[in-house]
Formats: C-alpha cells, structure tokens, sequence
C-alpha cells in the first residue's frame, strides 16, 4: 500500500468533517474526549514548540544523570541494575503505550520481544552453530526487527477486533502457543535448551559487552522510544488514538478508521518490543522459552502498571522497581518467595494509586501543596 493511500485510509474522518463549521469540528473532537495536546505538523510554530516542550530543563537534568550515571556507579548496577532495567522498560514502554493511549491492553509484548530475540540468535551465531546462520549482525537485527514488528502487526490484527478481557485472552494465547512452540520445536528453536552465547556486537573498538557500552546502547534505545512515544501522542495520529480509546463508535461516525488505527498502534509498540528483545538477549547472552513463559509476560504488565499506564515514564519507573525487588528482595526473603514480594508490592500502589508510582509522586506533591492531586480515573486527567 502507497503511503498516500495509508494516509487516506487513516484519517478519512478530514475530508468528510472538513465542511463543518470551525466550533462544531472543535466541539466533535471535545465530544470524543481527545486531549488537548498540540498537534505537531512538519513546518508549523505549533510543531516547533512541541518539540520546545519536550525538552525542558527538568528532562535535561535527568538526562544528564542518566549519562552520568554509569561514571560514578559500580558495573553491577551500571550492567545489571541501569541496563537491564532500560531493555525490560522498553518492552514495557510498547504495553504503556497500546494501554494507556490505545486501551487495549496485550499479554503478548514479551511474546514479541522473544520473537525478536530468537531471530537474533538464528540469523546470526550461537553456541547452536548447526541452526545459526551467521549473518552479519546488522542484518541479523535488522530481519529480526522487521519480523516481530510484523508478527506484532499480525497479533493486533486478530485482537483489535475484542475488547476487554477478550483482548486481554487473545494475546495470552498466542503468547502461550509461542512458549510451547519455542519448547518443543528443536529444528528452528532448539527446544528447551534455547541458545547460548549471542553476545552484543563490537563497532569499531567498542565492545558492547562490556557494562559501560552497553548501558549507553540501552539508554539511546530507551531515549528514542520514549521521545517516539511522546511525538506520536502529541500527533494527529495519536490523538486520533485516544480518542478511539474513548469512544471508538464516535471516532468511527466521525469517519476515522478505527481498526486501521489500532492496527496501527500495535505496529508502534511491537517495533519497540523487538527492540527491547534484541537488547534483552544481548544483555543475557542467551534466550530460551523460559525467558518468555506466562510469569515473563505477566512480568510486563507489572512493571507497566507498577510505574504508571498514564505516562510513557512509567514503564522505566517501573522497571527500574522491578529489577531492584529482583536482585535484593532475596537478602530479606527466600529466593522462592520473590513472587510473593512483587505481588504484596503491587497490591500495595494498586490500592493506594491507581495511576502506579506516578499517582503517589502526584499525591506526595499534592498533600505538599505544590500540585494537584491526580484523579483515580485516568481518563478524567492526561499528560
């Protein structure tokens, strides 16, 4: 399909509402509960200060700690902590991107990661020399990429049709049947022994095995899919999108076209979940069907949920929780208990901010008297 006729098909809703008067197209889109977020058009003032608005003093503070960071931190917490918490977000960052602005919410994000991830190790080397083609790995992540974004697209293609708990059944399944594929296939996925040994590359001197060059890998890709994100919510197309997550039947009158926008979004998030698996089996070293079971895509949803569906943020707040519960949740409790602790964790913001670690900063601030509470119902307030 030609880009101009996608560009057709998923804003319809133009040229059939462009001889309504000015206040009634404004009142359509007040109707439909679309936020009031600059749209960004290539070219227009508005667009530039969209762009203003993303870089504020107090994102350049906190991207100057991050780059500072891995100076000052040990390589267990530059590696295992900094590293490891930016991939596992990243993944997240696509399930808070498809439920906080899409509403649809999808078990099978780690599902596209693994995909992603397995690729890697077959189209490049392993300790699987029999299986591995060895391609170069620019190539190898590339095919990689490219395949579990269209797996992703295919997943949204299927699920976008449910809502609800349906959705949420669908992505489950496909998730498991994945798992089991990967498991007992040993032509392709080697079975429950996986591969072993695909190590990050080395460009020019710099190897990204080691903890410093590989955090700062992560970082960039975190830092792009985050700023993505952040674009597109503030684009027609995202606009578009959560006002389908309001009120489909109205977008749908209104002339958008609701599927092919939902389709859409899973295409987004998928491409950043692969991403998030390439680097994943890099910072492993290793992937098997353990690394995307039911407990791995359950893992998803609590980091995004723990950090905050309402802003893109979230899902490294939440990550970066999750990984320090992972590494010292096992000095105060058994290791076989660390469910246990995650759970009690997220029970715990669940009950007390629905809106994840974000609502407690919003609350803390509130009772504080520099802000405003945030409401329970994350419709009624966006970012």
């Amino acid at each position: 399909m030609s880009a101009a006729r996608w560009r057709r098909a998923m804003n319809t809703g133009a040229a059939r509402t462009s001889h309504l008067p000015a206040t009634k197209g404004r009142a359509n889109v007040r109707l439909v509960g679309l936020p009031p977020h600059p749209v960004v058009v290539p070219g227009d003032s508005r667009g530039r200060r969209t762009l203003a608005l993303l870089v504020t003093p107090r994102y350049l503070v906190v991207l100057i700690a991050l780059l500072v960071y891995p100076l000052i931190a040990s390589p267990f917490f530059t590696y295992q902590i900094g590293a490891q918490s930016l991939g596992l977000g990243l993944i997240a960052l696509s399930l808070t991107f498809l439920g906080g602005y899409g509403g649809m919410v999808s078990l099978a994000q780690m599902t596209v990661a693994g995909i992603a991830g397995y690729l890697v190790a077959i189209f490049g080397t392993s300790s699987a020399a029999a299986i591995s083609l060895g391609w170069a790995w620019p190539v190898a992540v590339l095919f990689a990429v490219a395949i579990a974004t269209l797996a992703a697209t295919a997943i949204g293609w299927l699920s976008v049709r449910t809502e609800g708990i349906y959705t949420i059944m669908i992505t489950l399944a496909i998730g498991v049947a994945f798992f089991y594929l990967a498991q007992q296939n040993y032509t392709l996925f080697n079975g429950f022994q996986g591969f072993n040994k695909v190590f990050a590359p080395s460009i020019g001197g710099l190897d990204f095995r080691e903890a410093v060059p590989f955090y700062y890998l992560a970082l960039g890709c975190a830092l792009a899919g985050y700023f993505l994100v952040r674009l597109l919510v503030r684009a027609p197309f995202g606009l578009a999108l959560q006002g389908i997550r309001d009120n489909p039947r109205r977008m749908n009158s209104l002339g958008f076209a609701v599927t092919a926008h939902r389709v859409a979004a899973y295409a987004v998030a998928g491409l950043m979940a692969a991403i998030g698996g390439v680097l994943m089996v890099w910072y492993n070293n290793r992937i098997s069907p353990g690394t995307l079971n039911t407990g791995a895509m359950i893992n998803i949803l609590i980091i995004a949920v723990l950090g905050g569906m309402r802003h893109p943020i979230g899902a490294f707040l939440g990550a970066i929780v999750f990984v320090l519960l992972q590494n010292f949740a096992i000095d105060l409790v058994d290791r076989e208990r660390f469910n246990l602790v995650i759970g009690g964790v997220f029970l715990a913001i669940v009950l007390f901010s629905p809106d994840g670690l974000l609502g407690l900063w919003a609350l803390v601030r509130a009772r504080l008297g520099r802000g405003r509470p945030l409401h329970s119902n994350p419709r009624r307030q966006r970012s």
